[in-house]
């Protein structure tokens, strides 16, 4: 078996944040994405599409080139890309899927594929929704008339929000990268795919989502990551890390992990902040645990 990927599950951490809308306002509340377990518990979450859009914005930011919006080929079809990964680095990382039309009759449409070497899991909660309510008031009309000469009222509004850690996982296809699908003329050279695949290292090293940053300003980049260069394609912390009751990260559980699919690993690390959160031993610093990360990639495509 030879190595074909790197899963990293990771942990942020906020105090106070409203970090997803969801898309219906009840009552003048702006609710935030929660999904509900067998149990009752509501927990709140980032989802994945939005969690995909801030990491293409931060490639944007950090200076790639936009793989601009398009029409689609098929009427009421989804907006396309440009659909080149072999220019943009959005479209190499993150697909796209484009339907065309039957151009006769008694013939079948053709589809644009580019399945995503980026898997993306949802940002979840680790702890349960309570019920908190940030209230507001919008006092920017009082003491103004409306043209029929009434007086503005306050916009009164409330905004769920929530406390706690956070966990999502990422699994990159490393093999995949810069080959394959949208590459049928010829693939990137290694030197390109390892300078994309250590760009969105970065990107995601500082992830943060631009949605209700204005007034929930929250840092949800990671700050405690469990990664593992792989041999086969599996995300096998996804589920393992957790928070115990004392607060602290159950560094037991994933030792089990590692034991479990010591064969399928290539090599492994758990990097976090001390800012954040209490660390064991053996435990390196987020500096170091993405440094690891880094030197993985870039021998892999050396």
């Amino acid at each position: 078996m030879k190595t074909n990927s790197i899963t990293i599950t990771y942990l942020s951490k906020v105090s106070f944040a409203s970090l997803n809308g969801a898309d219906k306002d009840v009552d003048n509340i702006n609710p935030i994405k929660k999904i509900t377990l067998s149990n009752g518990q509501e927990l709140p979450y980032v989802s994945s599409q939005a969690l995909r859009r801030a990491l293409r914005d931060i490639l944007i930011e950090m200076g790639f080139a936009k793989s601009e919006i398009q029409e689609a080929s098929a009427k009421k079809g989804a907006p396309k890309t440009q659909i080149k990964p072999f220019e943009y680095i959005e479209d190499d990382l993150f697909g796209y899927m484009d339907a065309s039309p039957a151009k006769e009759e008694k013939t079948k449409g053709t589809s644009t594929v580019r399945t995503s070497p980026i898997r993306v899991e949802a940002l979840v909660a680790l702890s349960d929704y309570k019920g908190d309510l940030d209230y507001a008031t919008n006092f920017m009309g009082k003491g103004y008339k409306t043209d029929k000469g009434e007086d503005i009222q306050p916009n009164i509004f409330e905004t769920e929000v929530h406390s706690g850690v956070y966990r999502g996982t990422i699994l990159i296809e490393l093999d995949r990268i810069g080959s394959g699908q949208g590459f049928e003329g010829g693939e990137l050279s290694n030197e390109e795919k390892a300078r994309r695949v250590l760009a969105f290292l970065d990107a995601f090293q500082n992830l943060w989502s631009s949605g209700r940053q204005t007034r929930f300003l929250a840092d949800i980049s990671p700050k405690f990551i469990a990664a593992a260069c792989m041999k086969v394609k599996n995300p096998i912390f996804l589920e393992a890390v957790n928070i115990g009751k004392d607060g602290r990260i159950n560094f037991e559980q994933l030792k089990s992990v590692l034991s479990d699919y010591e064969r399928f690993i290539q090599d492994a690390v758990f990097a976090g902040q001390e800012a954040v959160f209490e660390l064991g031993e053996n435990v390196k610093n987020l500096k170091e645990g993405f440094a690891t990360i880094a030197n993985w990639i870039k021998e892999y495509y050396k």
